[in-house]
């Protein structure tokens, strides 16, 4: 397994299927390194520690937090399993969001604003190149900016995970900054 496939796997498994391959995560999303690594060989998966070590060491999106011990692993943000249910301190967030998605999804978006989908949070950047990067992977992209300052004064609430990642509970469409269309 390359290494950027291993990291996807394991945000796979970590973010939203544990039980495909027999991991349990606790409710702050955390499983043991040698159970992940179990899990996914028993599943036909040739994923090693060093394989887990290496995701969680690389990539600039710093998906994943070792545990203190350096025994258990965790996604940052990005769950759709019910039974993670992290925590994250309210936090007032700065004047400007954005958000990368595909041009495919304008017209929702404009009804309906930005909603988590099978998410927890709807995620958003600091900066527009990550943005940009984001909205890519679904097609092509379009970046959204969102009002995050007027979001928060009318009592939204926004959250910063450990990797750089806002996270709100939706925008809605009067708080983005969107082409006409």
């Amino acid at each position: 397994m390359t290494p950027e496939d291993a990291s996807k796997f394991i945000a796979y498994i970590l973010r939203h299927a544990p039980e495909s391959i027999g991991l349990r995560l606790d409710a702050q999303g955390w499983a043991g390194i040698e159970a992940l690594v179990a899990g996914a060989v028993a599943a036909g998966r040739d994923l090693t520690t060093a394989d887990v070590l290496q995701a969680v060491a690389s990539g600039a999106k710093k998906r994943y937090e070792l545990s203190a011990d350096g025994l258990s692993i965790r996604a940052l943000q990005g769950h759709s399993t019910p039974q993670v249910s992290r925590s994250f301190e309210a936090i007032a967030p700065p004047p400007l969001l954005f958000h990368g998605t595909a041009t495919r999804f304008l017209a929702s978006i404009r009804a309906q604003g930005l909603l988590p989908g099978s998410r927890q949070h709807v995620h958003l950047s600091a900066d527009e190149a990550t943005a940009v990067l984001v909205g890519q992977r679904h097609g092509k992209a379009h970046v959204l900016r969102v009002d995050a300052g007027r979001m928060h004064a009318a009592g939204h609430v926004f959250h910063r995970a450990e990797n750089g990642v806002w996270l709100t509970a939706a925008v809605p469409p009067e708080f983005l900054f969107l082409p006409p269309g």
